[in-house]
């Protein structure tokens, strides 16, 4: 292991050698010096992983040094150490971009503890996070094999997620194989669930059966409304949960979570059927039936979520809703901006509607531009991409400006997205659609064992184009692939985020309500 290099200047650095002797006992390696110049010339002289530096030296201060020696090494973590407790000198070092501040008299345990806090710690985490992973592997197993409710899943799929962030922090990926067969077996698990209770659910009333797309505003937005709420309900478009939990790190600082809860998406996971559904309060084929004017099948032309708008104007007249509501979009930056300059305007509303389509943008370019793909390379870095879009987005921007009314806030998604790897060769008609991971037409050939069928698409409430229309679905890391061109086809495809089928990361999605701080 490396050995911990240590600079630590203090005038009465003779008093201290008992905390020298203790440190090197310790298997660290420390410089000792008298004062700021010395500190500044062995600074640029060797590479230290920590500097202690007393604050009251003569000659340059510990300020006048701590300056110096940060535009030398500005990520070198630099710990204060005063007789001082006065405010102002504990700010101004703490604006410098101190690590820590200690008081003096420090005593050896004091010097330990802020190593092990400011250098040791990645390995301490990955040690312990790698520890109690190994614990908990087993009893997840044996959690996966034995979910019987989607309540079960629910808690699955949390605790998936969770390791799956610790484990990101990790210095040591050895675990990470590990985590990703486990993802693989829950996955595989959560499709024969579905597969079983999935058109069972779609006949039984809302509260016997899980909170899916129809019943969002109906059970979760209204009751807020009858309460007397203003709400600002914020739809990101193909947002999975492992996403929401990054930026739940940003929104925290201006938002206390009331509830968090993952509801399950419909089938297809796609916006065409899942967001039609959240704002319609209809299964697909309900809305084609009730409203075949704003309701466009697979084959036909058009834009098929173009009517989001007026499919809620309808649900809020269907249940007599009489709040006045604002419905916006936001495609791109402009009209982030437009948004934001309208916003008085906008909240003036008991309800405000917002949908917002980056990081579904984000997920199509990534398949499309090598560019997107390098700076995605896998889950951690997609994840990392839409935190850092969200950072310098309008959309912070407006939660900010949220935060200081006294609005709920509902931040909802109407699917996620998995990583495809395994490609299933099925053929189809030339109206067949496009989707890698549901397909939908006539005389659809395919291995039935690897996919979920619904060849009675009403039963699944999903408006069939034929009376021998039938809908497949891919589930886990499955996507579908034409036998033309085949290879090309999978290889283009393969490792790119689709959705549409069955998996944890497409179907239990977050739904979460906020209050300002």
């Amino acid at each position: 292991m490396k050995t911990i290099r240590i600079l630590w200047a203090d005038d009465e650095i003779d008093l201290l050698k008992p905390h020298l002797l203790f440190l090197e006992g310790k298997g660290y390696n420390v410089t000792a010096v008298t004062n700021g110049d010395d500190a500044i010339e062995q600074v640029n002289r060797k590479n230290f992983d920590i500097i202690f530096l007393d604050e009251n030296m003569p000659g340059l201060s510990g300020l006048e040094t701590l300056a110096s020696i940060k535009n030398i090494v500005p990520g070198v973590p630099v710990v204060m150490i005063t007789k001082s407790e006065e405010e102002d000198i504990m700010e101004e070092a703490i604006g410098a971009k101190i690590s820590d501040y200690l008081i003096k008299p420090v005593n050896p345990n004091q010097i330990l503890l802020s190593i092990k806090k400011n250098i040791e710690k990645t390995e301490l985490v990955t040690r312990k996070t790698t520890s109690a992973y190994q614990s908990e592997f087993a009893r997840l197993g044996m959690q996966i094999n034995d979910s019987l409710t989607h309540e079960d899943w629910v808690e699955v799929y949390r605790k998936l997620v969770f390791w799956e962030l610790e484990l990101e922090q990790s210095d040591d990926h050895t675990l990470d194989e590990v985590l990703l067969m486990q993802k693989s077996e829950a996955n595989n698990a959560f499709s024969r669930f579905v597969k079983k209770n999935y058109m069972d659910w779609l006949t039984q009333p809302a509260g016997e059966r899980p909170l899916i797309s129809p019943d969002l505003f109906r059970h979760r937005v209204f009751p807020l409304l009858d309460q007397g709420e203003k709400v600002f309900v914020l739809l990101i478009d193909n947002l999975r949960y492992d996403q929401w939990r990054v930026l739940q790190q940003i929104v925290r600082e201006y938002y206390t979570t009331d509830e968090e809860e993952l509801y399950f998406s419909i089938l297809p996971t796609a916006t065409m059927y899942a967001r039609n559904a959240i704002f319609s309060g209809l299964m697909p084929s309900e809305i084609a039936k009730t409203y075949p004017e704003l309701w466009l099948n697979e084959e036909e032309e058009g834009i098929k979520n173009q009517h989001e708008e007026e499919l809620f104007t309808r649900q809020m007249a269907r249940f007599g809703r009489k709040e006045k509501f604002s419905f916006e979009k936001m495609t791109n930056l402009k009209s982030g901006r437009r948004v934001l300059d309208n916003l008085s305007n906008i909240i003036e509303n008991p309800l405000s509607v917002m949908v917002i389509n980056f990081v579904d943008i984000m997920s199509h370019a990534r398949t499309e531009m090598d560019m997107i793909r390098e700076l995605a390379n896998d889950e951690a870095a997609y994840r990392s991409l839409t935190e850092s879009w969200f950072r310098h987005s309008p959309l912070l921007e407006l939660l900010k400006e949220l935060a200081s009314k006294d609005i709920k806030l509902v931040i909802t998604t109407d699917h996620g997205t998995i990583r495809v790897h395994n490609a299933l060769k099925v053929i189809g008609e030339r109206s067949t659609n496009t989707n890698l991971r549901y397909k939908q037409g006539r005389n659809l050939k395919y291995n039935r064992k690897e996919v979920f069928e619904m060849t009675n698409p009403a039963a699944g409430f999903l408006p069939a184009s034929n009376v021998s229309s039938t809908f497949i679905f891919a589930s886990g890391t499955d996507f579908f692939a034409y036998p033309n061109n085949y290879n090309y086809y999978v290889s283009y495809y393969r490792d790119t985020f689709q959705h549409g089928g069955i998996s944890l990361e497409e179907m239990l999605v977050p739904f979460v309500t906020l209050s300002p701080r």
